[in-house]
């Protein structure tokens, strides 16, 4: 496509799309193990047809759409259609609990919800009488459908009759219409914050910062329109939105949908993307499955592994054109031993680029990946930036930081280091939230609440800047830098730092269950749960091993001194964690008041 679809809205690009590439498949949908391809003409069409559904449904001009839904072909149709007929999407974490639903609906304003199936749909009819403006509850999958109908039969409808009524509309011109008056200042998503301090705040993002943000990702990653992408982490993030509908829809790619967000695994197998986006605790996974496979596998295996990481992992920030002879055949030696097998396990043999963003990461994790072949870059984004505005270059990684602004994005440092942005990436502001929006954008800078430091023209993450902690000492800490070097341990899977006014830096640690369970069956250490491995003595030692080394790496004044292991994992429905799994630090602090207060004692 041209720089000037740029000047067109997401919808208007969608039926560019279906007219210039309208046989070429836009996505795929793997359904009972069969992927199921729609071409840009039939998504078109489809979108078309549930806009107007919507319509006849009730949703007004400019209303807003819920959608309670994993990933699939189903939640972008109704994005879509929604924008094709002027309405505006909010997206709800489907893991959520009820009252966590009724409070983002209720304050998005939603007209129409359109749920996965009858589990989500009952949370929602739990909560329909907070929802004054609510007209209809659309399911996607008919099981169960005919329980829920009849609990509100003029309330509820399914997907398929909602596109039934879509196709038979009798003002098919109104899409046209809409469309023709639609404009880059109208708002296309209404995206809700994890709500990790306060309640979720709802940020307007316009179709204007959607066409800001996607040419700056498609050059910093090299994207083209040969690049597939296996949607998978939740739509009501806008960083995969950035990589399923954003980029995409401007780009004319490819995007595959999995069975299930549990299947993803076999899918990036089948699949073998040619661009994967993971957040950190997605790489943590990732690490602690290939360090189980090898734990599994034979001596011989295991030491090509070891000496694999140890040849390779010198020259693994350079790029596979940037690498000298002698690095390019060492790598190739231990390629089709060894490297290559587990690029398969992963499934990501065919990536060209993979991302990690969200949160801060491990570098040596980072490494890792590379060291195997996987060109993972980090880069920064967030919602209110609609998308990724910072990223390394291709060629130009260096451990820790996040690279260099995007293209049309400025930035400056304010006296205390925090990163403020300016440019038409900058959302529109907070959904009835005139005050908070004044404080995050004040002279059209975008107060990002980040503090980083610029080292050799590129430019490192922090903290948080409310999370930066301040020693009994004096010594100020970043407690992501702590807490993502302990993390890099296989066997850790969460460690939430202590020591703002401290003598010390402590911790709580949560141990990731799968591979430390698999060191202790190797090992005939009797356990029966998650509390009673955690209480053995062996794997107390194993974390105080994984601790020292993880101090080793760092300054003396952030070494974790003591810390106590949690006997049961971090909880949404607790409180203890966002539904990006985002630590609620100050939730945890209080539940673990006095576990925190005996490490002092």
């Amino acid at each position: 496509m041209t720089d000037l679809s740029y000047s067109l809205t997401l919808p208007q690009v969608l039926r560019e799309q279906s007219q210039r590439r309208g046989d070429a498949v836009a996505i795929r949908q793997k359904e009972h193990g069969i992927w199921k391809p729609l071409t840009w003409a039939a998504y078109h069409q489809r979108a078309r047809h549930v806009g107007l559904g919507l319509r006849a449904a009730g949703l007004s001009d400019g209303g807003h759409v819920g959608v309670l839904s994993e990933n699939r072909v189903e939640w972008v149709l109704t994005q879509l259609g929604a924008g094709l007929v002027g309405g505006v999407t909010v997206g709800v974490y489907p893991t959520s609990p009820t009252n966590e639903i009724a409070y983002v609906l209720a304050h998005a304003d939603a007209e129409v919800v359109v749920c996965e199936d009858q589990e989500q749909s009952d949370k929602v009819l739990a909560a329909r009488y907070q929802l004054p403006r609510l007209k209809k509850i659309v399911v996607m999958e008919r099981k169960g459908l005919g329980d829920t109908i009849g609990l509100a039969p003029d309330l509820v409808m399914g997907f398929e009759e909602l596109e039934a009524m879509g196709r038979g509309s009798v003002d098919a011109a109104l899409i046209d219409r809409v469309l023709d008056r639609q404009s880059l200042d109208d708002t296309a998503l209404i995206i809700y914050t994890s709500g990790s301090t306060g309640k979720p705040k709802g940020a307007m993002i316009s179709y204007g910062n959607v066409a800001a943000m996607a040419p700056g990702v498609i050059d910093r990653l090299r994207l083209r329109p040969d690049t597939s992408h296996l949607s998978y982490l939740p739509l009501c993030h806008v960083a995969e939105q950035m990589l399923t509908t954003f980029v995409p829809l401007y780009l004319g790619s490819r995007v595959d949908f999995g069975e299930s967000i549990r299947t993803v695994q076999e899918d990036l197998r089948e699949v073998a993307p040619t661009m994967f986006l993971g957040v950190p605790r997605i790489w943590e996974k990732l690490h602690s499955a290939i360090a189980i496979k090898m734990n599994e596998t034979g001596t011989l295996r295991r030491r090509w592994f070891e000496s694999g990481l140890k040849a390779c992992g010198g020259f693994a920030h350079k790029a596979a054109t940037q690498r000298s002879l002698a690095e390019r055949l060492t790598f190739g030696v231990y390629y089709w031993l060894i490297f290559r097998a587990l690029q398969n396990f992963i499934g990501l043999r065919e990536v060209r680029v993979a991302l990690t963003g969200a949160a801060p990461i491990s570098p040596a994790i980072l490494q890792f990946f590379r060291t195997l072949g996987v060109p993972l870059v980090e880069v920064y984004g967030m919602t209110e930036s609609s998308g990724m505005v910072l990223g390394q270059r291709l060629d130009d990684v260096r451990w820790g930081t996040v690279g260099v602004p995007t293209l049309g994005v400025d930035h400056r440092l304010s006296d205390q280091g925090e990163l403020q942005i300016r440019g038409p990436v900058v959302f529109k502001g907070y959904y009835k939230n005139p005050e908070a929006t004044a404080s995050a954008i004040v002279d059209g800078w975008l107060h990002t609440g980040d503090v980083v430091r610029e080292e050799g023209g590129v430019i490192k993450i922090v903290d948080r800047l409310k999370d930066i902690m301040i020693t009994a000492g004096g010594k100020n800490l970043t407690p992501s830098e702590i807490e993502n070097t302990m993390k890099a341990s296989p066997f850790i899977k969460e460690c939430v730092i202590v020591a703002d006014a401290r003598k010390f830096v402590a911790a709580l640690i949560q141990i990731d269950y799968e591979s430390v369970a698999q060191w202790a069956e190797a090992r005939n250490i009797a356990f029966t749960h998650f509390r009673s491995l955690v209480e053995t003595a062996e794997v107390r030692e194993l974390i105080q091993g994984e601790v020292n080394q993880g101090n080793a790496r760092m300054a003396e004044v952030a070494h974790i001194r003591r810390f106590h292991l949690l006997t049961k994992e971090l909880d949404h429905d607790d409180g203890e964690v966002t539904a990006t799994m985002k630590v609620r630090r100050a939730s945890i602090y209080k539940s673990y008041a006095a576990e925190i207060e005996a490490l002092y004692r």
